[in-house]
């Protein structure tokens, strides 16, 4: 059986406020993770937003 506790461990260490696309630490990057669900700081969405490509 699968350990409950060390699944939340691995959850906890997806749920970082480091960007995905800059790997800079921002407190949007988790913001983004519930509305979006991509770990990407507001200035790399706004960028990707404007630029898509």
């Amino acid at each position: 059986m699968i350990d409950e506790k060390l699944i939340k461990e691995k959850d906890l260490e997806d749920f970082n406020n480091i960007c995905d696309e800059c790997n800079q630490e921002h407190e949007s990057v988790s913001q983004n993770l519930i509305l979006t669900g991509f770990k990407i700081c507001k200035s790399c969405r706004i960028s990707k937003t404007i630029f898509p490509i």
